[in-house]
Formats: structure tokens, sequence, C-alpha cells
């Protein structure tokens, strides 16, 4: 049974003030508990992988190491807060689920090394080893629809994590894979790329940090303030509309997706989610279907903020231009640092646990849209450090 530490973070009170202003409202948010862990998953070389068309995989795996961690937390009544990257996830965890979580991904690693040759990181810091380096670790809750809420953490915790799981000299955990076959329950990639909404002509995949930790919170409040002035509200910059959905269906794409699941191709179950796919285009036509893909909208994750702002967003060439123009202000005053990348599409993978209200939709830029726009970034701190 879980310890009421454990329950941590579903206990956080959701708020759905706007944003710019929850940032800036220290009281909302709270230090991680000390017995909680870090946890990131990152494939290795994944800037090659995108710049060798493997953009598809290096999402498809970060989707999974999420899917893998998220089906252990459901089964042990877990809510955890975790972050989507493009090539990797960002996870936060009570001790109660670490050793069960770890196995698995270290499974999931193998898994994805043999199947699609690509290297798969699994490394773990204690919250209480980020607090003794002097490092901060805050976080909310956020919403800004009915049902979707994500977590909003500030300070510099989860910078070190990275640089310390991401280092040459950095050691496994010590963990053993699991023996067990891993759950990936729910994993779905069944939504080819997707065109901009109507009155939209490009994705914009943005990623964005303060030059001073110690100024997150005011800088992250004034880019949101311009994505808000420049863009609109966040439901009317996402790059998912429900017009531009098509659904795949080929055996091709649901045969890499079973590879992601079971490391093989199982003929009859193939065959079977071939036909539920089929199935599909009736339930989208019914009133749940019709709920469903509306919810699908809401629920696409296209914020993620751990300590840096990584955002998908759409609009026109001169919105995107605007935006450029504030944030190389920001950036000449030494407040942000950032990377942009451009793509005429999105892309989308999911975790659908049932199609009423437990489903998830990781959205990236196409191409590697986050890859692309960090490789951004990387160059502008390299420069800044000659």
């Amino acid at each position: 049974m879980p310890s009421s530490q454990d329950h941590f973070y579903s206990n956080l009170i959701v708020s759905k003030l706007n944003l710019s202003r929850l940032l800036l409202k220290k009281n909302l948010f709270s230090d991680v508990p000390e017995d909680w862990f870090v946890i990131i998953t990152d494939i290795k070389s994944s800037t090659s992988a995108v710049d060798a068309g493997l953009h598809e995989d290096v999402n498809l795996i970060a989707t999974g190491s999420i899917v893998t961690v998220l089906n252990i937390a459901f089964k042990a009544g877990i809510l955890v807060p975790f972050f989507f990257g493009g090539d990797g996830a960002t996870f936060i965890v009570p001790s109660s689920i670490v050793d069960n979580t770890m196995q698995a991904l270290l499974k999931y690693r193998v898994n994805s090394l043999a199947n699609f040759n690509l290297d798969l990181r699994a490394g773990i810091v204690s919250v209480k080893e980020i607090y003794a380096h002097g490092c901060s670790l805050k976080i909310s809750r956020f919403s800004s629809g009915e049902t979707f809420s994500i977590p909003i953490v500030l300070g510099d915790g989860l910078d070190y994590a990275e640089k310390i799981i991401k280092g040459d000299d950095y050691l496994l955990s010590g963990h053993d894979s699991t023996e067990d076959e891993i759950d990936l329950t729910g994993m779905q990639c069944r939504w080819d790329k997707i065109q901009p909404p109507e009155n939209s002509e490009e994705v914009v995949t943005l990623i964005a940090i303060a030059q001073d930790s110690q100024k997150q919170a005011e800088v992250f409040s004034k880019i949101i303030h311009h994505l808000d002035q420049i863009y609109g509200a966040a439901e009317i910059r996402k790059p998912i509309s429900i017009p531009k959905l098509i659904f795949r269906t080929s055996f091709n794409n649901l045969g890499k997706e079973m590879r992601h699941r079971l490391g093989k191709i199982k003929t009859f179950e193939l065959i079977k989610n071939w036909f539920v796919n089929m199935y599909a285009f009736v339930y989208f036509r019914t009133d749940s279907g019709k709920k469903y893909l509306q919810q699908l909208v809401e629920m696409s994750d296209t914020l993620v903020i751990d300590g840096r702002i990584n955002t998908v967003i759409t609009g026109t060439e001169k919105q995107r231009l605007a935006l450029q123009e504030a944030l190389n202000r920001l950036e000449t005053n030494g407040e942000v640092s950032y990377g942009i990348y451009v793509s005429g599409e999105s892309v989308m993978s999911c975790y659908v646990r049932d199609f009423e209200d437990e489903h998830i939709h990781f959205v990236d830029g196409a191409d590697g849209g986050y890859t692309k726009a960090a490789g951004v970034l990387k160059q502008k701190l390299k420069a800044m450090q000659v």
C-alpha cells in the first residue's frame, strides 16, 4: 500500500490561475520530499538518430519509457509527475516504486537497443542528494482545462540531476533488469503527421532556460506572457486540431508499435489490432468517439516546465517573428537563452489507458522538433562559454 508520502503529488492543489501569474506565486509551489527520486531516460546520440531520419523511433522509445513508468505507478495507486522531452523523459517518483521502475526501465533499455539499435539511458538521483548540493526542486500542479493537469517545476534540481545522469562518469544504478515482461499497455502511435490547424502556417518547437536560475520564475512568467500576447491562450496555440487528425491503419505502423511493446511481431495480435483500428473509424463517428477526440486535443501534452520551458505551438510566420523579437530582447538582457525549430507538421504518440478519461498524448514538432531545438540551444550555451 502506498504511504501518505507517496500521495504527495496527488495531494497538491491544482491551480487554475493564469500560468504567467502562477509562476510568480511562491506559496503555490512545494518542495519535493527528500525521500523521492528523479529518474531520467534519454536516448544517447539522439541528434544523430534524428538526422538519420529515425525521429519516429526516437519519439516512440521516449513515449514507451513514460508508459512503462506510468503503468507501474498506476498499479501502485500513485500519481507521479513526468515530463516528455522528445528523446527521453523525466520522472519524480517516491521510494516505494523506485526499484520496480528502474528494473523495468533497464529491461526496456535492453529491448530498445536490441530492436531499434538506439541506446536509452536510464539514470537516477535522489532528491536528498539534489538538496545536499544546494539545488532546489519546487513543484506545483496547473490546469488550463477541465480534466488535464500538468506539473510545473521551478529550480535547478532537475538540471543538476540531468548533468549527473548524462555525465561520462555516471555509474548505472545497480538495479538488475526485471525478468518480467514490461507492461506497455496503452501505448499507441496511431496518428499520422498532423498539419497545423486552419489559419495557422507552421509548428514551432521552443526550448527556453533562464540564464540566472534565481530569477527563473520571473523570466518564465515573461515568456508565457509573450506567448499569450502573440499567439493567444494555450488552447488556441495548440498544434493539434480534430479536422487535421489522420488515423494510420497500415500493418507497417502497427508492426512498429508492436515491436516497441513486445520486442517482436505476433501475427495473430497484429491482425487483431488491425481490425480494432478499422473499428476506430466507426467509433470516432459516435458520441463517445467525438468526445474522445475533443479530449485528445485538450489532453495533448504541448507544454512542459521542468526547470526550463519546452513547448510546441502553432501559428503564423508573423507571430513567430514577433516571438523571436521578444525572446531576442530577453536574451540580449541576459535573462534567457532559447532554441527554436520550425516545421510544417507535428507528431503525436499516445498513452491510452481507457477512451473515457484516461489518455495522454505526447506532442513534438515533426522531424525531431525538441531534439533540433535543443541542438540550437546547446550551440548558444557553448558560444557563451568561449
